[in-house]
């Protein structure tokens, strides 16, 4: 399924500073039930957005109309645990293009990359220094340039580069996920086919 290509987005973020944030927080093991990507955003974080009794918890964050945008800013270790491919549906389905860590667990992060979600390592300083800035001013602009992989906050100027495979930043500026890429390039792989003699 094809998505957004993504080059440089300039956006407005969401703080969420709690290490070890794992897949069954992202999204509850009883939403898994859908195979479509579409509709897991209305329960990213559903037992942290939500009471029992489904009224909104008013003090975490992404209940809170202070905090805005497409760039979600987590805490050390985002996205461990199970290997759910549904918990980057969630984070794209709400409407994040990229998240920002210290660190990700790998399954997770590669379940980004596929389907057009940017996972932003930074070091443990530069990512303090992030959350520092969105919570003393929530209009704060980062800028995530993935053609030069650099993380800006706009208003400093400070930034960091960070590293992403080649062949899934390539993909991500295109808008493919595996699929698309391989539907891409299919002229080349039947003329290949053409030349073997088997």
């Amino acid at each position: 399924m094809a998505y957004d290509k993504f080059t440089i987005l300039q956006s407005t973020a969401v703080p969420l500073p709690i290490e070890n944030v794992d897949t069954d927080q992202i999204i509850p093991a009883r939403f898994l039930k859908a195979t479509k990507r579409e509709g897991f955003g209305d329960n990213l974080f559903r037992d942290w957005r939500y009471n029992p009794d489904n009224t909104p918890k008013a003090d975490f964050v992404l209940n809170n109309s202070t905090y805005t945008g497409k760039i979600l800013v987590g805490g050390k270790n985002f996205g461990s645990g199970s290997s759910r491919e549904h918990a980057a549906w969630a984070v794209y389905d709400y409407g994040f293009r990229a998240v920002v860590s210290s660190f990700f667990a790998d399954i997770f992060k590669g379940n980004c990359l596929n389907i057009g979600v940017l996972p932003v390592q930074v070091s443990p300083e530069f990512l303090e220094k992030i959350f520092a800035a969105v919570f003393a001013d929530p209009n704060t602009q980062l800028e995530i340039n993935l053609p030069e992989q650099t993380i800006t906050l706009l208003a400093t100027g400070e930034k960091e580069s960070f590293d992403i495979n080649s062949y899934k930043k390539d993909n991500m500026q295109n808008g493919f996920d595996d699929i698309d890429y391989l539907q891409n390039i299919k002229g080349e792989i039947q003329e290949f086919a053409a030349e073997r003699p088997f």
